[in-house]
This record gives structure tokens, sequence and C-alpha cells, in this order.
């Protein structure tokens, strides 16, 4: 039986998962994402549903749980885009990098 992947998000992100091919359910809010996963759930053909996670976050505790007792449909949070300009540049972004990967934070000359 093959499985199919669904994006639910918000119409601005939603475009681009449907220039990539993957079917998306459009919601606005976390509670209209929570009616989508209640309603998807139950269907087979669905193997892993990726949301957003600003709606992730405000799903239900009782919706998490249930979706937490079975394999699948696997539920991924994305992080959604941010629409604003990174005031930190460059420097910032490369120095929290390397701090990632070194284990401490380095100073750039």
């Amino acid at each position: 039986m093959s499985q199919s992947v669904l994006a639910i998000c918000r119409p601005e992100v939603a475009a681009g998962f449907g220039l990539a091919g993957l079917r998306t359910d459009e919601v606005a809010n976390p509670a209209e994402a929570g009616d989508r996963l209640r309603d998807l759930r139950h269907q087979p053909e669905i193997g892993v549903i990726l949301i957003e996670e600003p709606l992730y976050n405000g799903l239900a505790e009782d919706l998490l749980r249930e979706l937490g007792r079975h394999p699948l449909p696997m539920i991924v949070p994305f992080p959604g885009p941010l629409w604003v300009a990174n005031a930190e540049g460059a420097e910032a972004y490369i120095v929290e990098l390397l701090r990632q990967v070194v284990g401490y934070r380095v100073r750039l000359k």
C-alpha cells in the first residue's frame, strides 16, 4: 500500500508546497488545524502530515496525546518562514553556526 505526504499550513506557505508537488490543506489558525488533523487521522492513504510549527504549537494537548498513540500518520512540525529581515546580519549567523558545531562561542575579527 502506498502512502502520501500532506502539508497543513497557512495559505501563504501552501503555495510553496504546491509547487513542490505536495498536497496541502490550508488553515488559518491552530483550531482549524486541529479539526483537519481529526479528519485526516483516519485516512489510511496518508502516511506523513507536515504541519507548520506555529499551528502545531497551538494544538490541544488531548489531540496531541491521541495522535501520539498511533504510528500513522506521522505528524511532523516544520518551522514556518519569517517574514522579517534578519537584523543580526550574516556575521551573527556564522558565529551561531560555529557555536553549534564547535561547542562554544567564537569571536570573529
